[in-house]
């Protein structure tokens, strides 16, 4: 399926859209390695879960681009191509930018159907053509406003090998060409995230090191009628996309939980992330109480509210075998009461997912790394691509399968296998596929580490083609494992039981024919289930002696 639809994401986060997305973001100083990190869930129950790379080219003074809606390839128009472009690979390019994103909507009325750009394109536009963040800023403002945005509000992380922002935009309407922003910089030390609604509320209006802002940002709410006080109470969120419960619920929630892991205090913002309370709003930024490590961040996506009133394994929704997952939609209605499905940063909707890191100590087409993964996260693993990677693996590529064709030389299609296996008695299978993710990914992070070594003694060139193929060769060899993975749990979870092996892993026989098993076991339902049949269904049900 080659065409623009990488990121066929944007949405609301009201409990009836189907779409959403997650960026958690990490600075140096709050990183154990001294690493930017940014990650990304792709989450859309459409999107295909592959890798695109852009080559950089150099084109003809005059050149023009065409321009294609992300979400849905329609057609925009054209803009003026620059003379040199860099290179992509995925959400990162050569210089080690990253850009995520995740869609907060806000008002609807300011959206511009005639607009020549939208979200999507301007993230892979700008990865094309800025080095830095901040100059990311300046061309994502530049081609907004020369060209009017076409896509609604939008919330950005924004990161090189120094610094992190958090940018966020919306369109004028259809009546004015371009957009309202503004981007802070997260200090250094601190962690930040975003998950579908705005949060940048107040700013200073005189920090141009740490805060920039369009010169209409106040004055145009004062036009729209958005806002009424004193320029220093102006806030942005609430100015341009107005607080309900569904924000809080179904989108602050998951920046909850991601600040809760690892920030003190943050209970007492419980009442928020439940959608109780809107004027106890959490902080942009916290600061972690222990730096974080690329895998804590590869851990936080599979977060499902484990351990806090929401937690999605506890509920009579997690069925008999503590499913984290509720299907959509995402609410519900009994007897006129209305009730949700909750939302957590792991989902089964997710096509592809990542952790970037920039790493400034490294030569760049070395010192960026996109940790790839497709499929939900809390049941794929993550596989290291080098920025300097000008190949994409066959099992990671458009042209191997789309989401209207499977093939088993994807790693989309064998992600999603084993995952909707998994869901069928997660407590087990679930757990067993997590003992091999950590395994894969703590042995990747170790590898990556001794690959850095050896490939930066080499020239500029070399460095490319070797941080390819190692790229290439690791995805290819994942793609392997994950293929017999899923061979092996069918053989061992089948119809519910669960094959006896012996220490080594094989499985045990039965003691007189080498291909018949042993008995399997058959653990059963969790207790709370049990109770719950017993409840509705106990007269019918029980034994009578």
């Amino acid at each position: 399926m080659k065409k623009t639809i990488f990121l066929a994401l944007a949405t609301l986060c009201a409990w009836g859209s189907a779409l959403a997305c997650t960026n958690l973001i990490v600075t140096r100083g709050a990183s154990t390695d001294g690493s930017v990190m940014v990650s990304y869930a792709a989450d859309s129950h459409q999107l295909y879960g592959a890798l695109y790379h852009t080559p950089a080219g150099k084109f003809k003074k005059g050149s023009l681009l065409k321009v294609h809606e992300w979400d849905t390839s329609r057609y925009l128009g054209e803009i003026a191509q620059v003379e040199k472009t860099y290179s992509t690979i995925g959400n990162m390019n050569e210089h080690q930018l990253i850009i995520g994103e995740t869609t907060f909507g806000g008002r609807h009325e300011l959206e511009d159907p005639k607009g020549g750009i939208d979200y999507g394109s301007l993230i892979y536009i700008t990865l094309q053509r800025a080095k830095t963040a901040r100059e990311a800023i300046d061309v994502i403002v530049d081609l907004a406003n020369t060209y009017g945005y076409a896509s609604s509000g939008e919330s950005f992380s924004i990161a090189d090998k120094e610094e992190a922002w958090i940018m966020e935009l919306i369109g004028k309407g259809p009546e004015q060409k371009g957009i309202v922003w503004v981007a802070r910089r997260i200090p250094d030390g601190y962690i930040s995230a975003h998950a579908n609604q705005a949060r940048i509320s107040t700013f200073p209006l005189n920090d141009p090191e740490n805060c920039l802002y369009a010169e209409d940002v106040i004055t145009f709410a004062r036009e729209k009628g958005y806002f009424s006080g004193a320029d220093e109470d102006f806030s942005f969120c609430a100015a341009y996309a107005p607080l309900d419960f569904s924000a809080m619920r179904g989108c602050e929630a998951r920046v909850w939980s991601f600040f809760r892991r690892f920030a003190e205090g943050m209970d007492i913002y419980e009442d928020y992330a439940l959608g109780h309370n809107p004027n106890n709003p959490m902080p942009l930024w916290v600061k972690p109480t222990k730096k974080l490590s690329p895998k804590d961040v590869f851990d936080m996506m599979r977060d499902h509210y484990e351990g806090t009133v929401m937690d999605m394994t506890t509920d009579l929704g997690a069925g008999g075998s503590k499913c984290p997952y509720r299907w959509r939609p995402m609410g519900f209605e009994v007897d006129g009461v209305e009730y949700v499905n909750e939302r957590a940063i792991a989902t089964q909707q997710t096509g592809f997912w990542f952790v970037a890191q920039a790493r400034k100590q490294l030569p760049d087409p070395i010192g960026g790394v996109i940790w790839f993964g497709t499929d939900d996260a809390a049941t794929s693993p993550l596989t290291p691509i080098y920025c300097g990677s000008t190949a994409v693996p066959e099992c990671l590529s458009e042209e191997t399968a789309d989401i209207l064709t499977y093939s088993d030389r994807s790693m989309f299609w064998v992600t999603n296998r084993i995952a909707q296996f998994a869901y069928l008695r997660y407590d087990y299978i679930g757990a067993e596929v997590r003992k091999v993710i950590d395994e894969w990914e703590n042995d990747q992070l170790l590898k990556v580490q001794i690959a850095d070594e050896q490939l930066s003694r080499k020239t500029m060139g070399g460095m490319k083609k070797a941080a390819t193929k190692f790229s290439v060769r690791t995805a290819q060899e994942l793609w392997s494992k994950w293929s017999d993975l899923d061979d092996y749990l069918m053989v061992k979870y089948i119809d519910g039981n669960i094959k006896k092996q012996d220490e080594s892993g094989a499985f045990l026989n039965n003691g007189h024919h080498p291909s018949q098993p042993a008995f399997p076991d058959q653990p059963g339902y969790s207790e709370k289930f049990l109770r719950a049949i017993a409840e509705d269904n106990g007269e019918v049900l029980k034994v009578v002696k």
